[in-house]
């Protein structure tokens, strides 16, 4: 069964730049996991250090060895995390 996810970032204000920097390498190497069927990221346009990642599996393992993986590991745990003020992880189904 696919599964798709939402992530909201709320940025620290000072490190929003430095985060925005990441997010070319960590979208194009997710894109490219077996199992992804799309990786999306959004930018509010009322609040520049609020992000909306829209994540697709083609099911619950390949969501699982996207977390695992040595890019996710490295850019959204090392990197990523450290500088957020909101982190919201919502596992969603589409109803129509």
């Amino acid at each position: 069964m696919e599964r798709e996810i939402i992530v909201k970032w709320k940025i620290k204000a000072s490190a929003t730049q430095e985060i925005l920097a990441l997010l070319p390498a960590l979208a194009e190497q997710s894109k490219h996991e077996p199992g992804n069927l799309g990786y999306h990221i959004y930018q509010s346009e009322s609040d520049p250090n609020e992000l909306i990642l829209h994540e697709r599996y083609v099911d619950a393992d390949a969501a699982e060895a996207h977390r695992n993986s040595a890019h996710y590991q490295e850019i959204v745990v090392g990197k990523v995390v450290p500088h957020l003020e909101v982190r919201e992880v919502i596992i969603v189904k589409k109803l129509l």
